[in-house]
């Protein structure tokens, strides 16, 4: 418990921070940020970072000023929400469900939103707007199935992670049937957006989603106490006072809209829920959910990610779900042979 500090204000109220933790969130905000102005730098006209910086203040050359402002840095901040959304949702899921595996990757959330997706590109041949909206319909009907499954007296665990895996395969064959259905432009569509990319985003896809994010983060942080009693088990928590349906219910609810929101502002970008808040819990070294560790680490993950999509393999420029998807498929595979040798599994 050297780590714990408490603080206590002139009003009477305390507040207790785990150094450690914030020291982690720390080092993770600026190195997002410093993969952030990296990014802005990058591509078929190189910027100084130094250049960036000084254009971010107001004070750049016009040429530049376009290619930052209009360009590049709604990609930025579009993979910075979608990588914090991602990993804060991720949180939510493994904490409620207590099982590393429970991710939206695993649940099938993600597939469901690519059914929504799927259904505006193939069916309505939807613009950017009615396939963003799609995704997000997709992903709240998959998550209200998975709840409802799930549910035998309460959702717990193992339960809501098979109901998961069971919906997700579902779904995935409804999304393969979709896409034996449409001609082949709008098929060349769905796959590319079913690859998770940031290319092309603006604006229009920052908005939308920084609303959202500053709508539900305080909303989960606010529930944070409550989330980590429920780690102790209901009993307990019912025996402290936390209305543990409730509270679950509300953070499952912002878990998947988190996840929805993300996918349509960039596809199904995988595995950064899902590997987020377990690397977020290995440098904090602490119990719990992590939840602001994991929103900053995913963040962090995301754009560098994009990074390295664009820069490790020349000209060859990748979609970021592919490198999100190889690098977490191999830590999938080695979660899953610990999980193995800790016989939970």
């Amino acid at each position: 418990m050297k780590n714990i500090r408490g603080l206590r204000t002139p009003g009477g109220l305390s507040l207790r921070l785990d150094v450690r933790a914030c020291t982690v969130v720390v080092l993770l905000l600026a190195a997002a940020l410093v993969a952030s102005v990296v990014l802005i730098g990058t591509g078929d006209f190189p910027i100084p970072a130094g250049d960036v910086l000084r254009t971010l203040a107001g004070d750049g050359k016009p040429g530049q000023e376009f290619i930052i402002t209009e360009l590049r840095l709604p990609r930025v901040l579009v993979g910075l929400l979608v990588g914090a959304s991602l990993g804060l949702g991720g949180a939510l899921f493994q904490s409620v469900s207590r099982n590393p595996l429970g991710s939206p990757d695993v649940l099938g959330l993600g597939q469901g939103s690519t059914a929504g997706a799927l259904v505006m590109i193939v069916l309505f041949s939807g613009s950017a707007t009615q396939v963003a909206a799609g995704a997000l319909v997709g992903g709240l009907v998959t998550g209200l199935a998975i709840y409802l499954l799930a549910w035998k007296r309460g959702v717990h665990g193992y339960r809501l992670v098979l109901v998961g895996i069971g919906v997700s395969a579902i779904v995935t064959a409804v999304n393969g049937y979709l896409l034996t259905k449409a001609d082949i432009v709008d098929a060349a569509r769905a796959v590319v957006w079913m690859t998770g990319s940031l290319n092309g985003r603006d604006w229009d896809q920052v908005w939308p989603l920084l609303a959202l994010v500053c709508v539900l983060v305080p909303l989960v942080l606010g529930n944070a106490r409550g989330l980590r009693m429920m780690e102790m088990g209901d009993d307990v928590s019912y025996a402290l006072g936390v209305r543990v349906e409730q509270v679950r219910l509300l953070l499952m609810v912002s878990a998947v809209l988190l996840t929805a929101g993300a996918t349509a502002a960039a596809g199904p970008v995988g595995f950064v829920a899902l590997t987020a808040p377990q690397l977020a819990r290995r440098l904090t070294r602490s119990p719990g959910p992590n939840l602001v560790p994991s929103m900053v680490m995913g963040a962090a993950l995301l754009i560098v990610a994009d990074w390295a999509s664009q820069r490790v393999f020349g000209a060859d420029q990748l979609p970021v779900g592919v490198v999100t998807g190889v690098l977490g498929g191999f830590y999938l595979l080695g979660l899953l042979v610990t999980e193995r040798r800790a016989g939970r599994i």
